[in-house]
């Protein structure tokens, strides 16, 4: 064992009592960082706005600050970037995070000086974590790559901006930049095929012990690496042992990564965000990530079936029941507050607490009542290829309200890696999924409004071919697992 890897396992000991310390104390620490949050914000405009210095509690908080995504939220930031100070929080941002907002056009996400370390914590965090629970330490004398957007920076009136993943990049620990792939000229490049291209030209003989990315892109890299070598991924890097991924579920994917990789390995999940990291994966052996209650992030939720109404209730952590779908809600150390990020989650465990990213509030098929999310396509997907050699590489869902002929139905559009025999088998098991997951969708299939799910073949790269239409190939972006409209599969089925 080396230097390093012993050196890991103490400093992975020392980071777990700390973690305890909050984790089994929840309810007064998010008391705390709520405290912490509204003095901090009391002298500036958006806490002078909202009676901030009048706040005792929570209650309080509620009443005087109103739920907001960002464009609800938008005048405050748009103050923000035209370089005013004290408006969201105190001072100036040192970032934006940019990304590409749906409705909104570009969004600018504040990142101050106390909100970025986090970002940097919780990820180092997730893997000692790893390193405690496991006793694995030998991967960090290998090589590490971390997929990631462009690090070159824009600036905006002072304050430098870009896409998250390329902001991390520039706050890498020493200790680990010996270890850190690609190089800075490939991170660097734009394209993202050619930037794939060129990783691995630099990493094909190198020692990989950790990748990490979203899978849809790792998938990409895994390929190219196939291909370069005509041997699975796990032949050509012996010692990759560790993934680590976030932004979308990896079940879909696993039995694809395993035929890639030639092998099992370890992985770990994370839930970062532009708005902060909220939660990582912090044991092998249960289910859900540890959501972070210390990290500068005040936490409300909202039940997603009641989200929609006039005035729905607000829950704080010591609130929560399992397996309920609730919408996410953040007060943060950047300046955003009662923010509505999109997400919903579901509580895995209440000791400690435990979320799984269940879908976003937006992503959903309800065109006929049936309130169809994320993780149920998704888990219906999973259990429809148990036992099969069926792959899939990408899927996504839509309703179609007027066929040609028949009743409606929802349309699975699936780009297979190996195709089921009997197509109308395996969409018929997909549909006794959704039945048993989903009661409204059951009493619409028995009531005869809908008949079973209908699979649409996508071409080889299909998915692919569609991100890159619109501008959105690799780095952060992921495409929505299912839509309450027929964009994304009228475009799909032209391919």
């Amino acid at each position: 064992m080396s230097l390093k890897s012993i050196a890991a396992k103490l400093f992975a000991q020392s980071i777990h009592k700390k973690t305890q310390k909050w984790a089994q104390n929840p309810v007064a620490t998010q008391q705390k960082v709520f405290r912490d949050l509204i003095q901090a914000a009391a002298t500036t405009q958006f806490g002078k706005d909202h009676h901030f210095a009048e706040i005792k509690t929570f209650e309080d908080f509620a009443k005087q600050v109103p739920i907001r995504d960002y464009e609800a939220l938008r005048p405050y930031v748009d103050r923000v970037v035209k370089g005013e100070a004290d408006i969201l929080w105190k001072g100036k941002p040192l970032y934006f995070a940019k990304t590409s907002g749906t409705t909104s056009g570009a969004k600018y996400i504040p990142l101050t000086k106390e909100s970025m370390p986090f970002h940097i914590e919780a990820a180092r965090n997730a893997i000692l974590g790893y390193i405690h629970e496991t006793g694995k330490a030998d991967f960090v004398d290998g090589k590490m790559i971390f997929l990631q957007g462009s690090p070159v920076l824009e600036e905006k009136n002072g304050i430098k901006l870009g896409r998250l993943s390329g902001i991390v990049a520039h706050f890498v620990p020493k200790y680990l930049q010996k270890n850190r792939m690609p190089s800075w000229e490939t991170n660097c490049i734009e394209d993202w095929e050619t930037k794939v291209d060129a990783i691995v030209e630099e990493t094909f003989n190198e020692n990989m012990s950790v990748i990490s990315g979203i899978p849809s892109w790792v998938q990409m890299y895994f390929e190219k690496l196939q291909q370069k070598a005509n041997k699975p991924v796990g032949d050509i890097f012996k010692n990759f042992n560790l993934f680590i991924y976030g932004g979308v579920n990896y079940e879909p994917y696993r039995a694809k990564f395993e035929n890639l990789i030639g092998r099992k390995v370890d992985s770990i999940e994370l839930f970062p965000a532009s708005e902060g990291f909220f939660a990582y994966q912090d044991s092998q052996k249960e289910k859900g990530m540890l959501l972070l209650l210390n990290s500068g992030i005040f936490y409300e939720f909202i039940k997603a079936d009641e989200f929609f109404t006039e005035n729905p209730k607000r829950y704080t952590i010591g609130e929560v029941e399992l397996h309920t779908n609730y919408v996410l809600i953040l007060s943060t150390n950047a300046g955003l507050w009662g923010y509505n990020i999109g997400d919903t989650v579901q509580f895995t465990s209440l000791k400690p607490y435990r979320v799984i990213v269940s879908g976003r509030i937006k992503h959903y098929i309800s065109a006929f009542g049936e309130h169809v999310i994320g993780k149920e396509v998704e888990s219906a997907l999973q259990q429809a290829m148990e036992g099969t050699a069926i792959r899939v590489n990408e899927f996504t869902v839509a309703p179609q309200i007027n066929p040609e002929e028949g009743l409606p139905y929802h349309e699975w559009c699936i780009e297979f890696e190996n195709e089921p025999d009997d197509l109308a088998a395996f969409a018929l098991k997909i549909d006794q999924a959704m039945r048993q997951q989903n009661t409204y969708y059951d009493d619409l299939i028995v009531g005869n409004v809908l008949r079973t799910v209908v699979i649409t073949k996508v071409v080889k790269n299909g998915f692919q071919e569609y991100m890159k239409s619109i501008g959105k190939l690799g780095g952060q972006n992921k495409l929505p697992r299912l839509s309450n409209d027929r964009k994304i599969a009228d475009v799909l089925k032209r391919e």
